[in-house]
């Protein structure tokens, strides 16, 4: 069994694959300072409820934007689960795209293995709207390079400075209010990050149709991915498991590189 590890800013999915299918996933949220012990308790018992022996993890794949973090990854693939991973970023992964940016190293390991993934997936010229700790939007050719993107403030990090910043703001949950008038404190915040969201993705997706010249399918991954599709008519499809099976393909590439090399 492979053991994807996605670990963003936010929080960490650690998924096992069988083959191609998802036998389970697990999110835990992302402290730089958790050890790869406090990692094993945690997913060993999880692990276990879902009936998934922690001995049968025989590769690993990792993800991972917090530099903090990797170390005690790498540590719990190494220790416990007596894997090497294979790490994104790293000189001997290939990642299966090129990346036409000023510094490619410099690009998010998340932003490359979704690219991938949509390529591989859906075709085509694409825009994917990933709605993390940042709302970030990434464009890829029709032949699979990565050619850049844009990065927002996360939808949650908005509302939290909103709270912070301003001393009668309360900090309140991001919904869809029923108007965009607001007519409390409350509602006109919701309104006003929601709906501001909305105008945001539509208007930097025009925006970005315009630049590249050519139709783009527009895909959405991300937690709140959901709740801003049903509002916006420039996401055409929504995929919250575009970074986990995007991880499952390019441990599949390398895989096979190196049989063939092997042979």
């Amino acid at each position: 069994m492979l053991l994807a590890i996605d670990a963003g800013n936010t929080n960490i999915v650690f998924a096992v694959y069988e083959g191609d299918q998802v036998k389970a996933q697990f999110r835990a949220s992302t402290k730089d300072t958790r050890t790869a012990d406090e990692y094993y308790v945690w997913l060993a018992q999880l692990m276990q409820f879902e009936g998934i022996d922690p001995k049968a993890i025989t590769s690993a794949i990792i993800a991972c934007v917090v530099p903090q973090a990797i170390f005690n990854l790498r540590r719990l693939c190494a220790k416990y689960f007596r894997q090497t991973p294979m790490v994104i970023g790293d000189s001997d992964v290939d990642v299966g795209i090129s990346i036409n940016t000023d510094r490619p190293s410099a690009v998010g390991a998340d932003r490359i293995v979704n690219a991938l993934a949509a390529h591989r997936d859906y075709g085509g010229d694409l825009i994917i709207i990933d709605f993390g700790t940042a709302t970030t939007f990434d464009i890829v050719g029709a032949q699979g390079s990565y050619e850049g993107g844009i990065i927002a403030p996360g939808v949650n990090l908005s509302m939290e400075a909103l709270h912070l910043a301003a001393a009668q703001l309360p900090r309140v949950a991001i919904e869809r209010p029923q108007a965009v008038i607001g007519k409390d404190t409350v509602p006109a915040m919701q309104s006003g990050v929601y709906w501001g969201y909305v105008g945001l993705i539509e208007g930097l997706v025009a925006r970005i149709k315009a630049e590249y010249g050519k139709p783009m399918k527009v895909i959405a991954t991300g937690g709140l991915g959901n709740l801003f599709r049903q509002n916006s008519l420039v996401i055409e499809k929504l995929d919250g498991d575009l970074t986990i099976r995007g991880l499952r393909y390019i441990y599949e590439l390398n895989i096979a590189q190196r049989r063939r090399a092997a042979q």
